[in-house]
């Protein structure tokens, strides 16, 4: 049997931290080896710890240093440790700063305690656990929006550069939209010049 995953415990809500711990220190899977109602206690205790924590469950709003403001320093003093936020805010700055900063997962408060430990063994084991509707909040966030085209740009020239960014040739454009190839190239001449481009690669950058 795999030994017990050292956890710490980070949560200043004595209520939820009872909680967590009567839940998850009660695991086999789980040993705790902190439970501290702060960031600072957290990282007094990190440097000289005989166990150093493995996987570390840590509130974003804390009193003093927030989660977000320890992150670094924890990953400073614990590289080893794999660090999972835990908070009631969903909001894309908070998930994207987290990750930003160094977290390896981020759940929300409200996730159930069987749904967070199976979280915590995701993280131990090299997977990201995100609560469903902040992974829902990162999938749309790169999710491609729709192609804006300046409007110096006709509505035919437009056509051209749609079928440009699909990755079309302009034989193919040409075969796509009816026109011969002469035309699509003076169309993309065109394109070129109103949007002060000189190459495929350049206008796919001005459009991003």
């Amino acid at each position: 049997m795999i030994a017990p995953y050292r956890l710490a415990l980070v949560e200043d809500d004595p209520t939820v931290r009872e909680l967590l711990h009567s839940y998850l220190c009660a695991q086999p899977e789980f040993a705790c080896v902190l439970v501290a109602d702060s960031a600072e206690a957290l990282l007094a205790w990190l440097p000289d710890a005989v166990q150093p924590p493995q996987l570390i469950l840590l509130d974003i709003n804390l009193p003093g240093l927030s989660g977000l403001d320890a992150l670094p320093l924890v990953r400073a003093l614990a590289p080893q440790a794999e660090v999972v936020m835990q908070t009631v805010y969903e909001d894309t700055d908070n998930i994207f700063e987290a990750l930003r900063r160094g977290a390896s997962g981020y759940l929300l408060k409200s996730t159930p305690l069987p749904q967070l430990k199976a979280g915590l063994l995701d993280v131990a084991l090299g997977g990201s656990p995100m609560s469903r509707s902040v992974a829902r909040k990162v999938l749309n966030y790169f999710k491609p929006g729709p192609l804006t085209l300046p409007t110096v740009l006709t509505a035919r020239e437009r056509e051209v550069v749609e079928r440009l960014v699909e990755g079309q040739t302009e034989k193919q454009v040409a075969a796509r939209l009816n026109l011969s190839l002469q035309t699509v190239h003076a169309h993309v001449k065109s394109i070129y010049r109103k949007l002060h481009v000189s190459s495929r690669s350049e206008l796919l950058s001005r459009l991003r």
